[in-house]
């Protein structure tokens, strides 16, 4: 059989196993939560009819020719879920999971996320359905400048502004910011950068940027530190995921004395009790294709043990819907970190309430990447140049700031944490709606 067809069938098959296997519910249990949050608060009726829908959904098909002469067509989304506050903003993920209703729930997180992190934005989402491991690095340059042109003006720096996601990077950043910037008039060339954030340093991006979601986790978690009184040295921690989110968590939580025991990625689940050192993990991650499989340094268990482990943080770092009724019941850590956007389902969060299981929710726990991606945007805007360590501290500023009227509107209304944060969100989009007025 010739490689273009064999690669085609093994893709199609791999993306119906996977249909098959994955956990269907992100965009019920970020409706569940968004209902929850809103009849506590008592949200605005018309408000509440208003960001329970999306404003627009975004699907293009689109040709690319293959290495080896061939044609296949890819699918791409792009859900644009509000923009009450400011351009919708969001990240781009290259995954076989990728499909209108994962790309719907997660801009709605977006939009959450945005308004309780005080940034002049509103939540999209999306990205194609492909995994991008089958295809080499020119294919892939293809694929990006291709979807974006098809997604056309549907994105703009003052429209819609993605960012790197599960699978993607600066450099995907930069195709697109540069194929995006052609199809405009040379003059405005250079102001058109902004049409995405995490780009490479030469291409405008911003210092800092690369670390600043794993930043963030690790920001409210000295938080959480500080308020419970638990310090973080020597506490020790598993983290679900090793792609930028993950290292970059291990990295900062080891500078904290916090000590890494566990790492699960789609190839290996590694363990040593005795500890894991992040740089050296990442390191063989970089010469094993974004792997951790094969690391000598550490025993290998099974992966429906992970969770289990003994420990005191556990940082969900990869996909979404990886805690589940299933699962959350072996966790017996102090908190939960998310890292990634809605790691754990209604019924998992029951559990780990009642077992007593603190819970960092994702639209505050990882919301340094969209800080930093504001920063960028506001950077490039101005035709700025900020150094990594004011960066840092304008991030860690803001998910204080944030962290707090969680707090307090927890405190307020006698609810956990993440009700807090949806709470927190919604009145701001709320009082933004009712001051402007409905058009006509």
């Amino acid at each position: 059989m010739e490689p273009s067809r064999a690669r085609t069938i093994s893709t199609r098959t791999a993306n119906m196993n996977n249909r098959s296997e994955k956990r269907q519910g992100m965009y019920q249990v970020v409706m569940d939560q968004f209902e929850h949050a809103a009849d506590i608060m008592g949200l605005d009726p018309g408000v509440r009819k208003i960001l329970g829908k999306t404003n627009s959904e975004i699907v293009v098909h689109f040709p690319v020719k293959l290495d080896d002469g061939s044609i296949e067509v890819f699918t791409g989304y792009r859900v644009q879920h509000n923009n009450a506050l400011g351009p919708y903003k969001g990240g781009l993920r290259y995954h076989q999971t990728v499909d209108l209703d994962s790309a719907r729930a997660l801009a709605i997180w977006m939009t959450w996320k945005t308004a309780l992190a005080g940034l002049p934005y509103g939540g999209g989402k999306g990205g194609v359905e492909i995994n991008p491991k089958l295809y080499s690095a020119g294919e892939l340059e293809r694929i990006t400048r291709r979807f974006t042109y098809a997604l056309g003006d549907n994105i703009g720096p003052d429209l819609d502004i993605p960012a790197p996601d599960v699978n993607t990077n600066p450099q995907i950043m930069a195709w697109i910011a540069d194929t995006y910037s052609s199809t405009k008039s040379p003059a405005t060339r250079f102001i058109n950068l902004h049409v995405v954030t995490g780009k490479p340093l030469g291409a405008g991006g911003l210092e800092g940027r690369d670390r600043a979601t794993g930043f963030g986790v690790v920001a409210t978690l000295k938080a959480w530190s500080k308020r419970t009184g638990k310090p973080l040295a020597g506490m020790r921690y598993i983290v679900q995921g090793f792609g930028n989110v993950g290292y970059w968590t291990s990295h900062f939580l080891a500078k904290e004395g916090a000590v890494l025991i566990a790492v699960q990625d789609a190839s290996s689940t590694i363990h040593n009790v005795k500890g894991i050192d992040p740089e050296d993990l990442y390191n063989h991650v970089e010469a094993n294709n974004r792997s951790i499989a094969g690391y000598t340094k550490a025993g290998t268990m099974p992966p429906s043990e992970f969770f289990g482990l003994p420990c005191d943080i556990v940082v969900p770092a990869a996909l979404g819907n990886q805690i589940t009724a299933a699962n959350a019941g072996s966790i017996k850590a102090h908190v939960l970190a998310e890292g990634a956007n809605g790691p754990t389902d209604t019924e998992g969060e029951a559990i780990l309430r009642q077992n007593g299981v603190d819970i960092i929710p994702d639209i505050l726990c990882n919301s340094g990447g969209v800080i930093g991606s504001y920063y960028e945007w506001l950077q490039n805007k101005r035709s700025e140049i900020w150094k990594i360590d004011e960066v840092l501290e304008m991030i860690h500023d803001k998910i204080d700031t944030a962290f707090e009227k969680v707090v307090s509107t927890s405190e307020e209304f006698k609810v956990n944490w993440r009700d807090a944060a949806y709470i927190v969100a919604l009145r701001r989009l709320e009082k933004t709606y009712k001051e402007r007025g409905i058009f006509p």
